[in-house]
C-alpha cells in the first residue's frame, strides 16, 4: 500500500521544525538563553499542532474528505511529540537534571504543575490512538479522547502564566480554541454538514 504523498508532506513540515531550531541554536542565533527559546518554541508549537488537530473534524464535516481525520491522527501524535520534547527541553536545559528541585519547582510556578497534567492526558490520548484501541474501548474511546477539550484548556492556561508579558500573543491563540469549540456545539455542526450537503446538491444540478 502506498503512503499517501500529503502524509509525507505533512510529516516533512512537522519533523523539520524542531530541527530548524536546533540548527538555530547550534548557529548561536537563538539569543544569550537557547535553551530556554528552545522550550518555549517546542510548547508553542505543541499548542499550535493541537489546534491544528481540533480544526481536523470541522474540515472533514465541511468537505467530506475522510483524508482530514488521517491528519488529525497524524497531527496529535506530533503534538505529543512536540510536548514530550518541551518537557524533556524544560528538565534538561531548565532544571539542568536536576530533578531534585522539582518539588520546589511545581510549588513556586503552579503552571508546570498544570502543564504536566496536560502532558499526562495528551499521553492518554497518543497510547489510545491506535485502530486496535478504538475497537478494543468501543464506545468509550470517543469519551476518553473528549479529553482534547480539557487539554487545550490547560495548555491554554500553561501558556498564559508563562507569557503574561504578551497577552496578545495568547488571546490569538484562545480565539482560534474558542471558535474551534464553538464549532463542536452541534447546532454549528449540523451547519457546516448542510453547507457541504448544499453545495453537493449545486453541484449535481450544474451536472
Amino acid at each position: 500500500m502506498r503512503y499517501p504523498l500529503w502524509r509525507s508532506a505533512v510529516f516533512a513540515c512537522v519533523a523539520s521544525q524542531p530541527l530548524y531550531w536546533l540548527y538555530l541554536a547550534w548557529q548561536f542565533a537563538l539569543g544569550p538563553d537557547p535553551g530556554k527559546v528552545l522550550v518555549d518554541s517546542l510548547g508553542e508549537g505543541a499548542l499550535v499542532l493541537l489546534l491544528l488537530t481540533l480544526s481536523m473534524t470541522p474540515l472533514q464535516r465541511l468537505t467530506g474528505w475522510a483524508g482530514w481525520l488521517a491528519v488529525r491522527r497524524q497531527l496529535g501524535l506530533w503534538c505529543f511529540t512536540y510536548a514530550l520534547l518541551h518537557l524533556t527541553g524544560y528538565l534538561y536545559f531548565l532544571l539542568g537534571g536536576e530533578f531534585s528541585r522539582l518539588g520546589e519547582e511545581l510549588r513556586e510556578r503552579p503552571y508546570i504543575l498544570v502543564g504536566g497534567l496536560g502532558f499526562v492526558g495528551l499521553t492518554v490520548l497518543a497510547m489510545t490512538s491506535s485502530r486496535w484501541s478504538m475497537r478494543r474501548l468501543g464506545r468509550r474511546w470517543k469519551k476518553v479522547h473528549g479529553l482534547v477539550y480539557l487539554i487545550v484548556i490547560l495548555a491554554l492556561l500553561h501558556m498564559l502564566w508563562v507569557v503574561r508579558a504578551d497577552a496578545g500573543r495568547w488571546a490569538f491563540y484562545a480565539g482560534i480554541a474558542a471558535a474551534l469549540l464553538l464549532l463542536r456545539i452541534p447546532v454549528v455542526s449540523a451547519a457546516l454538514a448542510s453547507v457541504r450537503s448544499g453545495r453537493n446538491k449545486v453541484g449535481i444540478k450544474l451536472k
